[in-house]
């Protein structure tokens, strides 16, 4: 007997209005994030598997069911995908309470049933006590709350999430995070969320997929894809700016080493027993794992990758110091140190001033280059 795959599968082609290229999936209880700039067609996608898009060419079948295949001519419509939609806007009915809502979307129950439900699912998402007010009478955290309701109230096999998050303020966003990392544990079904914030990609998402004008550039988990992007274009998407170009001078693979050239400086990272010596690689560190030598005093680590530069710019964002740095020698763009500010401030750091910093060679990775520049 063959068991019959309860996954979301999704695999959309097409080269206009939006180009798609894509290939996702996404098992019962997992949350997979779609990440991407504007127009790279991530609620395209999410839109085609409610079938609210058609899409040219493609497949998409969802706990045994064939939902949509171009080949077959098979396109079932959105009332019978049992298809759970949280919208951008949450699209709830203005002049029905938060309970009326509910049970607008409980149409194909019995109607004996359909309040009782409803309210059923208010408590799930912590809003008992709040049935019979209005959208307007609601907060935008409260009304989010209403909208996932509303979509769990279709006992739906794939929840869908365009966004949810970005009409409220972070404080709310936050504590909304944490009801939904709650929730998911009830919800044993495929869960898309379409975001991006990569911050909340990572806080939510079991994986990422990280993509760009219709196609995925990488897929992941989030942890693997911020330290380990597959190429310079998933880099800048991911927002590293810590991005150059080297050249391998030695593999020392019993020592864990790769050291690397980078216009004089002499650097070494963990061993990438997939580059030779010789060959040009681009690499990347995170902000954070730019390490200052303190300037009062010795520093541990200051024999580690170090290097020195003036600072050129430093900007306070929150408790973190973003800091500039060119470096002494290089021609290529600045490099980016994050720290704590009470360390910026301890170590009277200012632009203009000179620094040695260190990095984290356990945090170099190594990409094979690309010279083209995919996301011009």
């Amino acid at each position: 007997m063959v068991e019959v795959s309860k996954d979301l599968n999704v695999h959309l082609a097409q080269e206009a209005p939006i180009p798609l290229d894509a290939h996702i999936s996404c098992a019962p209880g997992e949350v997979l994030a779609l990440v991407g700039p504007s127009g790279s067609g991530k609620s395209t996608i999410l839109r085609a598997i409610a079938g609210l898009n058609h899409i040219a060419s493609g497949h998409i079948s969802c706990n045994g069911d064939v939902w949509y295949d171009t080949e077959a001519n098979i396109n079932i419509s959105t009332r019978h995908r049992r298809v759970g939609y949280v919208f951008q806007s949450y699209a709830l009915f203005p002049h029905l309470s938060a309970l009326a809502n509910i049970i607008e979307a409980l149409g194909a129950r019995p109607a004996g049933e359909r309040e009782a439900r409803a309210r059923e699912l208010l408590e799930l998402v912590r809003l008992g006590g709040l049935e019979e007010r209005y959208p307007s009478e609601l907060s935008g955290g409260q009304q989010q709350r209403v909208a996932v309701a509303r979509a769990l109230a279709r006992d739906p096999v794939v929840l869908l999430l365009d966004e949810p998050f970005s009409a409220v303020d972070r404080a709310t966003r936050q504590r909304l995070h944490l009801e939904l990392g709650q929730l998911r544990s009830q919800l044993r079904m495929p869960v898309i969320l379409v975001t991006h914030d990569l911050e909340e990609a990572a806080q939510l998402s079991d994986r990422m997929s990280i993509l760009h004008r219709g196609q995925i550039l990488q897929d992941g988990a989030p942890y693997e894809i911020m330290s380990h992007p597959a190429s310079r274009a998933v880099a800048r998407l991911i927002d590293l700016k810590n991005i150059f170009r080297a050249r391998v001078s030695g593999q020392q693979p019993a020592k864990n080493i790769t050291a690397l050239e980078w216009d004089g400086i002499t650097l070494e990272a963990g061993y990438h027993g997939e580059f030779a010596v010789g060959d040009l690689v681009d690499w990347v560190v995170p902000s954070g794992s730019v390490i200052l030598h303190r300037r009062r005093g010795p520093s541990r680590g200051v024999r580690e990758n170090p290097v020195r530069g003036i600072i050129k710019n430093m900007v306070r964002l929150g408790e973190m110091e973003s800091v500039t740095i060119k470096v002494e020698g290089q021609s290529e763009h600045p490099l980016f140190m994050a720290i704590p500010a009470h360390a910026a401030v301890r170590n009277a750091l200012a632009p203009g001033e000179n620094i040695g910093v260190s990095l984290r060679g356990e945090d170099i990775h190594l990409m094979a280059p690309n010279e083209v520049d995919d996301l011009a």
